[in-house]
C-alpha cells in the first residue's frame, strides 16, 4: 500500500510549469487521470500561463525606469539593482494574475488599459472612502428595501443588476446608492460584517471595447480594490483589507455576477 501523501497545490502548480521530475509527473498524471474535473482546471491553468507569458514577454526587453535607477544610485546600493529590475519585469505578470493560478479557470480576455484601470480603481476607492465611514446615512436605500433598490438602480444604469450574497464570507448587505460615474450613472452596494467592517461594490457602464477582463488589484490610500470589466460594465470591490483577505470575497462576487 502506497504511503505517498496526497497531491498538493504546489505539485499541481509545478506540473503546470513543467518543473516536476519524472516520478513527480508520473504521480500527478495518475492523480489527474482519476480526477477529470481537476485535470480540466489544470489545462486552464496551463492556457492562462501561456497567455500571460505571451502578453508580458516584451517586458523582459524593457529598460528599468530611470526613477528606479536614480533611486538606487542615490542610496549607493548596487546589489539591489538586479532585484529592482526583476521586480519591474514581474510587475505586469503580477497585475495580470492578481489572484495567482486560482484565477486561471476564469476566461482569458483583452486587458483593461492601464489608464482606464487606474481611473476605475480610484473612483471606486474614493466612493468607498466617502460613504463607508457614515453611520447614520451610509446608503440611500437600505437592505430592507432590496427589491426596490435593485429595480431603481437597474433602471438608472439601463441593465438588470444583481446583488451578490456574501454571507458565506461574513458580510451582509447594508444597502446601496446611486453614483455619478465616468460614462453616466453608477451604483454602489455596501456590505458590513459583525465587527462593523465594510466593503463596497462599485458598478458602472464601461467603454464597449473593454468587453471583458480578468481581475486586477490596486491600492488607494490604504483601500484595496479588486476590479474587472464584464460585458460592458465595470465592477470594483473595495475595502480596508489586505489583498489576500479581499481576494476570496472578490472571487465570490465575480462568480455570482458571471453568466
Amino acid at each position: 500500500m502506497s504511503t505517498r501523501p496526497p497531491i498538493s497545490d504546489a505539485e499541481l502548480n509545478a506540473w503546470v510549469d513543467d518543473r516536476l521530475d519524472t516520478d513527480g509527473r508520473t504521480a500527478v498524471d495518475a492523480w489527474l487521470a482519476a480526477h477529470p474535473e481537476e485535470a480540466r482546471e489544470l489545462e486552464d491553468w496551463r492556457m492562462i500561463n501561456e497567455r500571460l507569458r505571451a502578453a508580458y514577454e516584451p517586458m523582459l526587453h524593457e529598460t528599468v525606469p530611470a526613477r528606479l535607477g536614480a533611486a538606487l544610485s542615490a542610496r549607493r546600493r548596487p546589489s539591489l539593482a538586479a532585484a529592482a529590475a526583476a521586480g519591474w519585469l514581474m510587475l505586469g505578470g503580477l497585475i495580470g494574475a492578481a489572484g495567482g493560478y486560482r484565477y486561471a479557470s476564469l476566461d482569458a480576455a483583452p486587458a483593461l488599459s492601464a489608464a482606464a484601470g487606474t481611473d476605475l480603481a480610484r473612483r471606486a476607492a474614493i466612493a468607498h472612502a466617502v460613504y463607508s465611514p457614515e453611520q447614520r446615512h451610509p446608503v440611500e436605500v437600505g437592505a430592507d428595501q432590496e427589491a426596490h433598490l435593485v429595480a431603481w438602480l437597474s433602471k438608472r444604469l439601463g441593465t438588470p443588476l444583481r446583488v451578490p450574497r456574501l454571507g458565506a464570507h461574513g458580510y451582509d448587505l447594508v444597502g446601496g446608492r446611486l453614483l455619478a460615474a465616468e460614462a453616466g450613472p453608477g451604483a454602489q452596494f455596501m456590505y458590513e460584517d459583525a465587527a462593523g467592517r465594510r466593503l463596497t461594490l462599485y458598478v458602472s457602464a464601461q467603454r464597449s471595447e473593454d468587453v471583458r477582463t480578468g481581475f486586477r488589484f490596486a491600492e488607494e490610500d490604504g483601500i484595496g480594490v479588486f476590479y474587472w470589466v464584464d460585458r460592458g460594465f465595470a465592477y470594483a470591490l473595495s475595502g480596508k483589507a489586505r489583498r489576500e483577505v479581499l481576494l476570496p470575497v472578490a472571487e465570490a462576487v465575480y462568480r455570482q455576477l458571471g453568466p
